[in-house]
């Protein structure tokens, strides 16, 4: 299987085709336009910053990601990963979990427990299965790997608060769904349900912006590294 990356020509060809069939969409889509495609490199290094993006900022993360590629010479890799010690990855912003779960996977990676380049061929739900096998990795971080940097258009990390909020906006509900309601929810998009999400994030960040700081604080979700 090849890897197509999800850029802005298959995003906004997904997008075109669901606002065709649901007038939310459609009406959303008027308003907000097209989002920006988040294309993500597959390995290693997207693992781990996702991995390292859990429970903070935006603007954490990209603080710690910067550290590590400046300690590390600008490239990422499990090998260099693996030789930096405690205070490396303490100066560089990683918590003692978070280092402990980078470890197990560049560990996995190395003595090929984790196959990277298998992950491309496997259909989702053992693509899933074999991402959240490691330490630290939930169904939202496998989600959100193959959604950007596998380029899979029909994954949609129904785990993410931000995503349900969108959701909720887009389509006047009067409570916010659960994972489970928005995966059913969701059914109506396939088989574009990851062009779905990236616009949900896409929606709801505009809408956001036209609340009041308390109001759109409130509501603060997981957004894609």
């Amino acid at each position: 299987m090849t890897i197509l990356p999800l850029d802005a020509a298959r995003l906004n060809e997904a997008l075109d085709a669901l606002a065709a069939r649901d007038e939310h969409i459609a009406r959303a889509l008027r308003r907000v336009g097209y989002p920006v495609p988040r294309v993500r490199e597959p390995g290693f290094a997207t693992l781990l910053r996702i991995v390292a993006a859990q429970q903070i900022s935006t603007t954490a993360s990209a603080a710690i990601w910067g550290r590590l590629e400046q300690r590390l010479g600008g490239s990422v890799c499990a090998e260099g990963f693996l030789a930096l010690g405690d205070a490396d990855l303490r100066a560089c912003g990683f918590s003692l979990r978070k280092a402990e779960y980078g470890r197990a996977l560049a560990q996995a990676i190395a003595s090929g427990e984790l196959a990277l380049e298998a992950l491309a061929h496997l259909p989702e739900d053992e693509a899933v299965a074999a991402i959240t096998a490691l330490r630290g990795f939930g169904r939202w971080s496998a989600e959100i790997y193959l959604l950007f940097a596998l380029g899979r258009i029909d994954v949609m990390p129904a785990g993410d608060l931000a995503l349900q909020v969108g959701a909720q906006r887009l389509k006047g509900l009067e409570a916010r769904p659960s994972d489970t309601g928005l995966r059913a929810l969701a059914e109506q998009w396939r088989p574009w349900r990851g062009a779905a999400a990236i616009f949900l994030w896409h929606f709801y960040g505009a809408a956001s912006l036209d609340e009041e700081p308390a109001a759109a604080a409130g509501g603060a979700g997981r957004r894609p590294p």
